[in-house]
């Protein structure tokens, strides 16, 4: 579980969080969402630490990250998987040398070894035969399989994925949706998600944060927000759902 309490975070005078306390679940999958400026970036940031919080904590399993020195830092990145907007593949790499990538930075693993994991994590997202493919040759919803598959490579126990369904078709949207709820529950991960695909939210938000104003504005679960009397959250979930289907 990774836990929030009371921190805000302040640029030029302005207070863009402002005293957020919040839960994300283990073995869930957790998901920010609010309108643009409302803080769902900085919050990602001041929770995996590229951010530092001005006020309160920022807590990995009762671990308080936010009083840790950089070295103290490095064993809870070790624990980080990261799945970034637009995959964020290296292109002179290899698929297999970009699954492989964080094994051989932060792993003494044999070279069978490491290729035994990526071979595992590769399948495990439906990726067979592409090992020595470069990102340009394959699509889209590849590379962002390819980009899990790295992410889970080095078996974390917390994922972090900002806007993954970014520039994919509705179809590959939900299929990279399923695989990470999947992948969540399998595994056991505390699984965060910036997002502001309502698809995603509908279909695998088990917990879900929105922000407002810098705000925790309301959190509950896929079931819930459709049934909630909170007027601004429906603005937000209501308009995003009615510009989704102009836009077809």
């Amino acid at each position: 579980m990774i836990e929030t309490k009371n921190i805000s975070k302040t640029f030029s005078g302005h207070k863009v969080l402002k005293n957020i306390s919040v839960q994300f679940e283990k073995g869930k999958t957790n998901l920010i969402i609010g309108e643009s400026g409302s803080g769902k970036t900085v919050l990602m940031k001041c929770l995996v630490g590229l951010l530092e919080v001005d006020e309160g904590q920022v807590l990995y399993d009762n671990r308080n990250f936010s009083d840790m020195t950089l070295l103290e830092r490095k064993t809870i990145r070790q624990e980080i998987g990261m799945l970034f907007q637009g995959a964020a593949l290296f292109d002179s790499f290899t698929v297999e040398e970009n699954v492989m990538f964080p094994l051989n930075m932060f792993s003494d693993m044999l070279l069978e070894e490491k290729k035994d994991r990526v071979n595992f994590c590769l399948k495990r997202v439906n990726i067979i035969n592409a090992n020595d493919l470069f990102p340009s040759e394959i699509s889209g919803g590849m590379k962002k399989r390819v980009a899990i598959a790295r992410a889970i490579s080095m078996r974390p126990q917390y994922l972090f994925c900002d806007e993954p369904n970014s520039g994919l078709d509705p179809k590959t949207s939900i299929l990279i949706d399923n695989l990470i709820s999947e992948i969540t529950k399998e595994f056991e991960i505390t699984t965060v998600i910036n997002t502001h695909d309502m698809n995603s939210v509908i279909e695998i938000g088990d917990k879900i944060a929105f922000l407002y104003n810098g705000q925790l504005w309301w959190e509950g679960n896929n079931n819930e927000i459709l049934d909630t009397d909170n007027k601004e959250i429906n603005d937000f979930v209501y308009a995003t759902e009615l510009l989704r289907k102009l836009k077809k």
